[in-house]
């Protein structure tokens, strides 16, 4: 088994030291759901949600949680990302919206916890600006899909 990186020798939780790592360009890719009513969905689509443009703030609350990364988790390094975008689809079920997420930095360490981080935050504010008309809203499947260093 592989040892944890954020624990001592002590057993204490501790942030690694990536200081003698490279600087590598790096991405990573996250996506994550949340399962609404068809017809709350369609209130989104046609922008009837009283707290406004659902997708739009959703998109910007991602993008501002994965800024705030280092924030928010206790142990993950603050990192100045180069680019964070926050995509959705709504399939064809018409019963969810799936949520795509990826950061890209040049750095010591990755960027896995921002691009999961935005999926996250993503989530939460669909589910906060349509809790008033949907009350069986589930957020699920939230995973990393991919990193890459070069």
């Amino acid at each position: 088994m592989k040892k944890l990186t954020h624990i001592d020798d002590a057993g204490q939780a501790a942030m690694v030291d990536v200081s003698a790592k490279p600087v590598q360009q790096r991405e990573a890719v996250a996506r994550g759901e949340i399962r609404l009513q068809a017809a709350t969905l369609d209130l989104i689509s046609v922008n009837h949600i009283a707290k406004g443009n659902v997708l739009a703030t959703a998109r910007i609350a991602g993008i501002q949680a994965a800024k705030k990364c280092g924030e928010l988790i206790p142990l993950c390094h603050p990192l100045p990302i180069t680019h964070c975008e926050v995509n959705f689809e709504i399939p064809a079920s018409h019963d969810r919206i799936v949520i795509t997420a990826s950061a890209k930095i040049a750095a010591q360490t990755g960027i896995e916890m921002e691009a999961l981080t935005a999926v996250s935050l993503a989530a939460l504010t669909i589910y906060d600006m349509c809790k008033a008309v949907d009350k069986a809203m589930v957020i699920s499947e939230i995973k990393l899909i991919s990193k890459t260093k070069k």
